[in-house]
């Protein structure tokens, strides 16, 4: 089982864990919260994205903002700006950093969102389950352009339709955005301050401008791989 926690120590000593798991057999985390008592706001009629594709005669809540009850029932009452030291533990190795409440949600949302079941963002699974929380848009940018690619390996090995041009990885971003400014509104009923609510429009920021940084930025990756052009692999 490959395990991710989360710990949030805040400055006044206080801490707090989440803990999460996949389930290698579904490629899903695992979660223990069933659907009995949830909040309004995760009806999927509340606020509901306009590019959903699910019925609500059919799914009752919206897997992403069920996904979401936890993280916002223990960081509603905490601003956005609040320090506080991040530390994650992925299969015992170590990533940490004093961050703000915002930036570290943020991070903890990027995983959960992706896993959420949400039809949108499982596009992302493949960079939740290898995932690397506070990673700068340089990073985001090789791993999200990576993940694609490697998706129009498995099509085309498969006989199905790919593209090496990066215009479904721009069509997943801007239904991202969609997708983040929806889920804004449910958090702002949701909550009474400003920390998850600024954690996914500051995802969101960052999902409007990955197109746009996917067509200007990747040339400045090509002379790391000046030895595939050096070399004949078919030789």
């Amino acid at each position: 089982m490959k395990t991710i926690d989360y710990k949030f120590i805040f400055a006044d000593g206080k801490e707090k864990d989440f803990s999460f798991q996949w389930d290698k057999d579904k490629i899903r985390l695992t979660e223990n919260r069933t659907e009995d008592h949830l909040p309004d706001w995760t009806e999927l009629d509340f606020c509901k994205c306009p590019n959903c594709p699910l019925k609500s005669a059919f799914t009752r809540h919206c897997p992403l903002a069920v996904s979401l009850v936890n993280l916002v029932k223990y960081f509603d009452g905490l601003k956005s700006f609040e320090k506080v030291y991040l530390e994650v533990v992925i299969d015992g190795k170590k990533i940490s950093q004093d961050t703000t409440v915002q930036k570290a949600v943020g991070a903890m949302m990027g995983l959960v969102n992706a896993a959420s079941g949400c039809p949108h963002l499982a596009f992302f699974k493949p960079m939740a389950y290898f995932h690397l929380p506070l990673a700068d848009k340089e990073n985001t940018i090789f791993r999200a352009t990576s993940m694609y690619l490697l998706a129009q390996y498995f099509l085309a090995k498969e006989g199905k339709k790919y593209e090496i041009d990066l215009q479904g990885l721009n069509k997943i971003y801007k239904n991202l955005s969609i997708v983040n400014s929806a889920v804004a509104d449910r958090l702002r009923a949701a909550s009474e301050t400003d920390s998850a609510i600024n954690a996914i429009v500051t995802l969101d920021i960052f999902a409007k401008t990955v197109p746009i940084h996917i067509s200007t930025s990747l040339s400045s990756f090509r002379d790391l791989f000046e030895a595939y052009f050096n070399y004949d692999f078919l030789e």
